[in-house]
Formats: structure tokens, sequence, C-alpha cells
């Protein structure tokens, strides 16, 4: 499967909105929250401005969102990646994360959250991308993990 990517820019905010509200759909009914989704246009357009994202494309379709945040110092943040439903098992999402580390070649470290409870994500992760396992936390009344890649 051919993949590309293009940045997204301000008038992809609804594009954005319906990727993330359909990947993370399943979270926000297992927790009652999800910082991810149902974003008002608004919020993703400011999110858009802060933080670049990176759609995935397949044959011109968009099915995924990559978003690296950069820290400084080669330190950088996975705020997001995410494939639509009927997209994922597809080995999408380590090839975009893959692809990412080719645009950034200056990382030295990267970090990430992901609810502490999701051994999918977690197996995904550590398994398919090589980070490794940090703490846990609370965030609102969710347990998170944080995991760290470093070179």
């Amino acid at each position: 499967m051919e993949l590309n990517y293009r940045k997204a820019v301000l008038d992809d905010a609804e594009l954005l909105i319906e990727m993330y509200n359909a990947a993370f759909h399943a979270d926000y009914i297992r927790y009652g929250e999800c910082p991810a989704y149902g974003k008002t246009k608004e919020a993703m357009e400011l999110s858009i401005a802060g933080f670049p994202k990176y759609i995935i494309l397949s044959k011109e379709v968009p099915v995924g969102v990559i978003s690296l945040v950069n820290r400084g110092d080669g330190q950088y943040h996975l705020g997001c990646l995410c494939i639509i439903p009927e997209y994922q098992g597809k080995g999408i999402g380590s090839r975009a994360f893959r692809h990412m580390l080719s645009v950034f070649p200056d990382w030295k470290r990267i970090t990430l959250e992901t609810p502490a409870d999701k051994e999918e994500n977690i197996a995904f992760y550590t398994k398919k991308c090589g980070f490794h396992t940090g703490n846990k936390e609370m965030d609102g009344n969710v347990e998170v993990i944080t995991f760290y890649m470093e070179r």
C-alpha cells in the first residue's frame, strides 16, 4: 500500500475533526472523555497552527494523522498518531511513524502518552515503533503511561 503525507493547513480542520472523531470515538465511549475527540473547528484550527500535523494518504484518500511537536534541542512529542478504524491493522501507523523520523532527522528523544490500559497501543508503540515505557500518571479520569524513545 503506497502512502503519501501532506502537511495539514487551516482548511483541513473539518477533515481532521472527522478523522480524529472516527479514530478516537471508542476511547471517548470507553473513558467518557478524550482530548482528541469532539474538537470544535476553532480548536482544531488553533491546534493546526500550533502543532504541525501531517495527513496520511493512501491512494489520495485521507486515512490518518500524525503530529510531532518540536520542543527544541532534538526533543519531540508525538501528540497524535491516529488511523481511521477501517484502515487500522494494515501497518500504516508504524510506516507513518518511521516516515516522521526521516522528516525530523535531528530527533534525540521522542515522548508520547497513551491510556495505561490500552494493551493494543502499548504493544504498538513498544513492539512496532521501538518505544520504552515510562511513568504512569492520571490525566483527568484516565491513567496514562508515558513512552520514550532515545538515540
